[in-house]
């Protein structure tokens, strides 16, 4: 059941309306999860604007990718790991990462399982790492922006993932061929 209201661009408040019509031109429809930011438009701005900087980061869309979805399914996230499988998809992401990111399994190369797991220690220890990790993290050919980097993927995944989880916020229709549900929450 959805807890939260889905605006339209017609029913969400006069300071959301800009944000949602740009998400509409962008996305070509308007994201379930959008229409929920739109009761706070300082939310949605901040969510759009996240999205935006985490896009423009050193990531590559693998990499961008494993943040997300690691994130995604950690969370256990219903309505984002299915909508970022078919951003995945969109952005040419290897179905066998993407794969590998729904289900849990090991990275498909070294880099991408210490970015993997920097982002899930992350996660799980509200941003307590250890030396060691990060050492691992840099042996691995990262540093200390893509540290950071992974903090600004966190901080857009943190608002969708806590929204929808108190919104149930419905899969959007492209997406439902990607329904996903967490099998160990």
């Amino acid at each position: 059941m959805t807890t939260l209201t889905i605006h339209t661009i017609e029913s969400a408040p006069t300071a959301s309306k800009p944000a949602l019509e740009k998400s509409l031109k962008t996305n070509g429809m308007l994201p379930n999860l959008h229409g929920v930011l739109g009761s706070s438009p300082q939310l949605l701005e901040a969510y759009q604007t996240l999205h935006q900087l985490f896009m423009n980061t050193s990531f590559d869309a693998d990499e961008l990718t494993v943040v997300w979805q690691g994130i995604n399914v950690e969370h256990g996230c219903n309505y984002c790991v299915p909508a970022h499988t078919g951003i995945a998809h969109a952005m040419k992401v290897d179905a066998k990462l993407i794969q590998a990111l729904r289900d849990q399994e090991p990275m498909p190369t070294d880099k991408l399982q210490a970015l993997f797991d920097l982002t899930l220690s992350l996660v799980r220890n509200r941003g307590h790492v250890t030396q060691e990790q990060l050492d691992q993290f840099y042996a691995a050919g990262y540093g200390e922006q893509q540290v950071l980097e992974i903090i600004l993927g966190l901080s857009q995944k943190i608002i969708s993932n806590y929204t929808n989880h108190i919104a149930n916020t419905p899969i959007d229709a492209p997406f439902e061929k990607f329904a996903w549900k967490q099998s160990n929450p």
